[in-house]
């Protein structure tokens, strides 16, 4: 993926503020072409740096008001099998390999915290998995947060 340009990064600022901005409305806004908007959201999308819009959706309005943490330590001769094996329960909504007492650290969502306890029983019997351990958030102090990292991309820096 490549590095967003200064341009690129005023897009993206203006789309944040904007969702359903149009790319006529964006090129009024940034004063640019209407086509370089468009072309540039494109390779944008292309290149995986705007990523799907069910991304925006809450999790909440699905009714998953339960978000855990689970660390996960594995079997390091199928650690392949069970990263597969836990990216295929559909209720992992992220999961990042780390360094550590853990192999990989993985982001649920649940419905109850018995809906977790079964999302977890069937963590440890992926294959190749040995021991998972769970911290259930209590609430989310800070969302995922970019705009200051634009910000600063608009600047070159």
């Amino acid at each position: 993926m490549d590095l967003l340009d200064p341009l690129d990064a005023r897009l993206l600022l203006a789309l944040d503020a904007e969702p359903d901005a149009t790319a006529l409305s964006l090129s009024r806004a940034l004063g640019i072409a209407r086509n370089t908007v468009h072309a540039r959201l494109q390779r944008l999308a292309r290149s995986g740096a705007l990523r799907e819009p069910s991304r925006r959706l809450d999790p909440d309005a699905l009714g998953y008001t339960l978000v855990a943490f689970v660390s996960i330590a594995l079997s390091q001769t199928t650690s392949h099998l069970a990263e597969q094996g836990i990216a295929a329960i559909p209720e992992v909504v992220e999961m990042h390999s780390t360094t550590g007492e853990a192999d990989l650290l993985v982001k649920v969502l649940a419905r109850s915290t018995e809906e977790l306890r079964r999302i977890t029983a069937r963590m440890l019997s992926v294959e190749g998995v040995t021991r998972t351990n769970t911290a259930i958030s209590l609430t989310e102090v800070m969302p995922l947060r970019l705009g200051p990292l634009i910000a600063a991309a608009t600047e070159g820096k």
